[in-house]
C-alpha cells in the first residue's frame, strides 16, 4: 500500500511549521514595558501635572465619535516611571470610534509627579477614567 505522504511532502511542511513558529516569536517592535516592574501602588501615587484637565485639553475629539454622537469614558492604565515620565499605555476598557486612541496619545504627551515610597521616587501602573462628552 502506498502513502499518500511523500519525504519531501513532510519534510516542507515541518520547515513551513518551523518558520511560522520562528516568525511568531520575533517581535521587530519595541517590547512594551512589563506590567509587573510597576508598584500596583504607592504611597503617594503619580498624578498628571495640572491635573486631569492637563490631559482632557490635550484630546481633539475624533470625528468619528462626533459624527455617532460617541461618549463615555476611556479607562487607560498608564505606566510612569520614576522620573515622571509615561513608559507605557494600555486600554483596559474603550468606548472606540477613535476615542481609545486619542485618549492614548493624549495620556502619552503628559508629564506625571512621580509615585514615591518611603521618599524614593518609584515606577507605578495606574488607571485613569477619560471622559469624553460632546
Amino acid at each position: 500500500m502506498k502513502s499518500n505522504f511523500s519525504v519531501k511532502g513532510l519534510f516542507l511542511a515541518a520547515l513551513i511549521i518551523g518558520l511560522v513558529g520562528f516568525l511568531k516569536n520575533t517581535d521587530i517592535k519595541a517590547a512594551p514595558p512589563q506590567e509587573e516592574a510597576y508598584a500596583a501602588f504607592a504611597e503617594v501615587m503619580p498624578e498628571p501635572v495640572g491635573g486631569l484637565q492637563s490631559i482632557v485639553k490635550k484630546i481633539a475629539y475624533p470625528e468619528m465619535a462626533r459624527k455617532n454622537g460617541i461618549e463615555g469614558k476611556v479607562y487607560v492604565l498608564v505606566m510612569v516611571n520614576e522620573k515622571g515620565g509615561v513608559d507605557g499605555v494600555k486600554v483596559i476598557r474603550g468606548i472606540g470610534a477613535g476615542c481609545d486612541e486619542a485618549a492614548i496619545k493624549a495620556v502619552k504627551e503628559c508629564k506625571f509627579t512621580p509615585g514615591k515610597n518611603k521618599g524614593a521616587n518609584v515606577k507605578v501602573k495606574l488607571s485613569l477614567p477619560i471622559v469624553f462628552r460632546l
